[in-house]
């Protein structure tokens, strides 16, 4: 059982350190409604939202892991490739976890690699790709990230693909914690689908799940 007030203690200790909700949200792997909940109320408050915590450290410490994780990711992206009849010319991967997947991936595939940071507070309407990778001009695009909460962060990426004038072709990540199979129009694969199922791993009660449930 995850404990909610050291989750408490470190989304405060985060907060204070300068990280943004959706920054806090992406080290802990939890929705930014959750992030709030854990900042604003701590241990002490109502029951949190639904939500599940996701943790991967193991696979993080290694890169040899992250390959091994990384060519799952690439087998799915080349299957709902082949059978959407598409290709794709770049991987992108969203800021911060999804760059080394999308890395590794770009690498297995021999594809172009470009670097996403979503927008950092929620409402804000555009994020930024890195001039320091591939452009997105006239390219199809296979959007990596880690976990996949509220879908805010997948959403602005294939948004912001589409206005920068190239095409999301697929969006894979490695924990889908939502019932999506589709997110902005692109079909969505997870390695692994997490559902929080009539209450919440962090505390149990009802159900107050984020927007994508």
């Amino acid at each position: 059982m995850v404990d909610v007030r050291e989750l408490a203690r470190r989304a405060t200790e985060l907060h204070r350190k300068g990280l943004n909700t959706v920054e806090i949200g992406d080290e802990l792997h939890l929705s930014p409604d959750t992030v709030d909940y854990l900042i604003e109320e701590g241990s002490e408050g109502m029951l949190p939202p639904s939500d599940v915590k996701i943790g991967w450290r193991s696979v993080g410490i290694s890169p040899k892991r992250i390959r091994l994780v990384s060519e799952i990711m690439a087998d799915i992206v080349s299957e709902e490739l082949t059978k959407s009849s598409l290709s794709a010319d770049a991987i992108a991967g969203i800021a911060i976890n999804g760059v080394l997947f999308a890395y590794t991936v770009a690498d297995i595939l021999g594809k172009e690699l470009i670097v996403y940071r979503p927008p950092s507070e929620r409402g804000n309407s555009v994020g930024a790709f890195s001039s320091n990778y591939a452009g997105i001009k006239g390219k199809n695009i296979a959007v990596i990230d880690d976990v996949l909460s509220t879908g805010h962060a997948m959403e602005s990426a294939i948004r912001d693909i589409s206005e920068a004038g190239g095409r999301a072709v697929v969006a894979a990540v490695m924990v889908n914690k939502s019932s999506l199979n589709e997110i902005g129009g692109v079909p969505l694969r997870g390695m692994v689908r997490a559902r929080s199922i009539g209450g919440t791993i962090l505390g149990g009660g009802p159900l107050k799940s984020f927007a994508y449930k």
